[in-house]
């Protein structure tokens, strides 16, 4: 076998694995699609509904995932379960940690 034909499959695993880990799974429903996210401030005059949890990969195959991907699929998540809940609005009350946030949820007029 020769040189090159080794390096092509050692290339293209790690790509493939950059590749997963750039990936955002999680699609928004249409109900989610109206929920929107506040600051703490922005729901001062909403009716706090309850709370929800997201959680998601940290890591994909020992890869890091990019912050911005897991807080972009944690919010979704939550939008999604916020609508669910008959609320409007979400605010996060937690930090990211290992792949899991808390959010408050509001029905805002």
């Amino acid at each position: 076998m020769r040189p090159l034909q080794l390096i092509k499959p050692v290339l293209i695993l790690p790509l493939a694995f950059a590749g997963l880990a750039a990936c955002t799974w999680v699609d928004l429903t249409p109900q989610g699609e109206r929920v929107d996210l506040m600051t703490q401030e922005q729901a001062a005059n909403c009716e706090r509904v309850g709370q929800t949890t997201s959680q998601i990969l940290d890591k994909i195959a020992f890869m890091d995932r990019s912050e911005e991907k897991k807080q972009e699929e944690l919010r979704r998540l939550a939008r999604n379960e916020a609508a669910s809940m008959g609320g409007n609005a979400i605010v996060p009350a937690t930090e990211i940690t290992e792949g899991r946030q808390r959010f408050v949820v509001y029905r805002c007029p």
